[in-house]
């Protein structure tokens, strides 16, 4: 089984926001699945549950608890479900990629996303896989705050479009390949 977390902001204020992109791609993978959110209040977390193409069983993790504590949603999840971190992936926005592309990372530190340090606390290693979507950097002048939590453009909207089709075509991949060769073949696409 993996299991798969977006991270992003629950409500309706949030959504198609640039720091959604992670339960946009999620919510993409449970419809190409034709799976559905059901609310979990033990783990904090809406999760859609299914399988993959090849028969494996996904499930699909929203954490609720705001990006800033992502962390306890997924770490609630782990103990509940006694699940191994090496199943896990989690996909998130990342300002240091452009729109457009993909990062798949084994490892790593924050990064200063609040989100991934979460999770870090919470697991106690930076060692989980990770699909960051770029979202760019903002334009001079514009507050990260306000850049994360604004729209995306017209024309980046049709870019992420593809990109969300991307991030599940690696998930996808990553269920019955090591994810070196994911990494491999999804570093190298740009939507």
């Amino acid at each position: 089984m993996k299991w798969i977390a977006g991270l992003g902001n629950p409500g309706s204020k949030y959504e198609g926001t640039r720091h959604n992109v992670g339960f946009m791609a999620v919510d993409r993978m449970a419809d190409r699945l034709g799976i559905r959110w059901t609310a979990n209040a033990r783990c904090r977390a809406s999760i859609a549950e299914g399988r993959l193409a090849n028969g494996q069983t996904v499930v699909l993790l929203k954490p609720q608890t705001y990006m800033n504590l992502s962390g306890e949603s997924v770490r609630a999840y782990m103990d509940y479900f006694k699940l191994p971190l090496e199943d896990f992936i989690v996909i998130y926005d990342d300002m240091d990629t452009e729109v457009g592309q993909l990062r798949l990372r084994y490892k790593g530190s924050a990064g200063g996303h609040n989100g991934i340090k979460s999770i870090i606390q919470h697991t106690g290693t930076e060692q989980f896989k990770r699909v960051r979507i770029g979202i760019s950097r903002p334009p001079e002048g514009v507050e990260v705050i306000h850049y994360v939590l604004s729209d995306f453009t017209k024309s980046e909207r049709a870019v992420i479009d593809k990109v969300l089709n991307l991030t599940c075509d690696a998930i996808e991949m990553a269920s019955a390949e090591a994810f070196d060769k994911v990494m491999a073949k999804f570093n190298a696409m740009k939507a």
